[in-house]
């Protein structure tokens, strides 16, 4: 396969080809066309349907109207995805479950990796509408199991169930804003949805800390309901967007095989990840064998998208594009680094003294970060039509905001800590701005609903490893610097015991000891902040990869 697509771009590049070519250079188009060519180029009638559905271009006010019916649904899973940051000590703390803190997280993040792909391809079979409307639903019940757990394993199952239907708000509203906004101004309606979600992730930390400071975290997931039906509706009033149409049934072209294998592959490495080192010894049999299947099944399902699949969920042959898979693995880093400070930094300031709402404030500047950034890449975009340079400035940017944090102390001065959060933030959408956009100019139209859901799933599946590696990495650290501030003996083992199981049993420390356990705690807060920078660092290598195309000026790309 590999040698196959070497063979189809040996025509258009070599060795000495420049990597940025003029605007005006005409093998730069030819170069496009040739690389974003269908795998089969014959008249067939899918080929015929899908130029027969491609959408009309509408008018401001009611593209308008459209995005934002599905920005809606972005925002509302933006702040599901950060309420969980301020709330992950009180939850945790309810279920004295703190050593095992990261599932109520990943639960979330591991349904959005599975799953994000299979309803890219579902919108594909049955359209945009009934999809989306279908991810609202999930993330509201989702939402409700949250807010009436009594236990946590009912908490992740709920988790699990919002986490599928929030992937697919956000998979689905930027495929449609691909399906009605040419390339040259995809960005801008990017930096749109990104705001969206940046307004979503600052509101998100501050609503659930003060949500739970007032009346109890639980509310904080059962006040979401009323507007995600609104969401749902919105949904139903807007968005029409043509399908293509078969003569095979739409039940008998979903993938079930190749998205069944996916799901076990993530499970099983998230299995593995989790237990290692925290409730099970990295030698235990259950970790020694969960490991491995993971990356069996994860072989299997590269076969399946190969070979058998009729409509795979994901196009596995496309990874063959040197562009599609640096964009991919730049994403999957960066994500991993991201959430790898994001899910532990309200610790960090809850170890300063701040209240669960005091501490989501203070991330407020990540979340405004990836706004301006965000739409500060799509105008520069859409104005210049080039985006190669800019990546490299915005994921340059990111890396040394991580780097910054990686340098904070219990004494680290306000400002500084909002400013790196910023640089992080605005690294950050940024560099997905422009990612995204260099990935839908790469392939053909007939594809990029499909690759969006690929992309997404790398960053979703991204999302997932980085907590689980942090919560791996800060446990073990964590245990290891308590015996070593703390001493030893069967006292200190039970205060080691009772931190791991409920984090506010820091604050009822004696002052010597709550002194020792706080540099314990921020020296596993130091050791997720650098693996997230090395994380960053592999994302810059990997962005170095990424080729510049033409960002045509309409629809049909003509």
């Amino acid at each position: 396969m590999a040698s196959t697509v070497a063979e189809t771009q040996s025509s258009s590049y070599n060795e000495s080809t420049p990597l940025l070519r003029d605007g005006n250079d005409p093998n730069l188009e030819s170069q496009a066309r040739s690389e974003n060519a269908p795998t089969n180029t014959s008249s067939s009638p899918e080929n015929q349907n899908a130029d027969n559905d491609l959408p009309q271009e509408l008018s401001l006010a009611k593209l308008c109207i459209v995005l934002l019916a599905a920005w809606v649904g972005v925002f509302l899973g933006a702040v599901d995805t950060t309420v969980i940051t301020t709330l992950l000590a009180p939850i945790s703390t309810s279920f004295s479950s703190f050593k095992s803190i990261s599932w109520i997280a990943t639960g979330y993040l591991i349904a959005n990796a599975a799953l994000q792909p299979l309803f890219g391809k579902l919108t594909d079979i049955y359209g945009r509408k009934p999809v989306l409307v279908l991810c609202n639903i999930l993330f509201g019940v989702g939402t409700l199991m949250c807010g009436l757990a009594k236990n946590q394993y009912f908490m992740i199952f709920g988790r699990v169930i919002a986490g599928a239907g929030g992937g697919g708000l956000m998979t689905i509203s930027s495929i449609i804003a691909t399906d009605l906004v040419p390339l040259r101004k995809r960005g801008v309606a990017q930096g749109g949805g990104n705001i969206a979600y940046g307004a979503g992730a600052a509101l998100g930390g501050v609503y659930g800390g003060l949500i739970h400071d007032w009346i109890g975290w639980r509310w904080a997931f059962l006040l979401q309901i009323p507007f995600i039906i609104i969401s749902a509706a919105l949904v139903l009033a807007f968005v029409k967007i043509p399908v293509k149409k078969t003569e095979e049934a739409r039940y008998q072209r979903v993938d079930y095989l190749g998205s069944g294998m996916l799901l076990c592959s993530l499970v099983t490495l998230l299995l593995a990840l989790n237990t290692g080192g925290n409730t099970l010894p990295w030698t235990h049999p259950l970790v020694m064998t969960c490991l491995p299947l993971s990356v069996v099944l994860l072989g299997a399902f590269s076969m399946v998208e190969l070979w058998y699949a009729k409509e795979p969920v994901i196009p596995v042959r496309l990874l063959g594009n040197r562009t599609v898979l640096a964009v991919c693995l730049t994403n999957w880093f960066m994500v991993m680094s991201v959430f790898s400070v994001y899910f532990y930094a309200p610790i960090y300031f809850i170890l300063r003294g701040y209240s669960s709402a005091q501490a989501g404030l203070r991330l407020t500047p990540f979340a405004v970060g990836i706004s301006i950034g965000s739409l500060g890449a799509g105008l520069i975009i859409n104005a210049t039509g080039r985006y190669y340079i800019l990546g490299q400035s915005t994921m340059l940017m990111f890396v040394l905001g991580v780097l910054s944090i990686c340098t904070f102390s219990l004494t680290t001065p306000l400002f500084p800590q909002f400013f790196d959060f910023f640089m992080v933030g605005s690294g950050y959408g940024g560099t997905l701005t422009v990612a995204l956009l260099a990935l839908i100019a790469s392939v053909d139209r007939s594809e990029q609903a499909v690759i969006t859901s690929a992309n997404y799933a790398f960053r979703s599946t991204g999302s997932t490893i980085g907590t689980t590696i942090g919560s791996a990495i800060f446990q073990n650290v964590l245990v290891r610097q308590l015996r070593v501030h703390l001493g030893s003996g069967e006292e200190v083992e039970r205060i080691i015991q009772k931190l791991r199981e409920r984090f506010d049993e820091f604050e009822k420390l004696p002052e010597v000891w709550k002194e020792r356990a706080a540099l314990a705690y921020m020296d596993a807060l130091h050791a997720v902040f650098w693996t997230a920078f090395g994380l960053g660092v592999l994302a810059f290598v990997c962005y170095m990869y990424v080729r510049e195309h033409t960002l045509h000026k309409t629809l049909d790309r003509k």
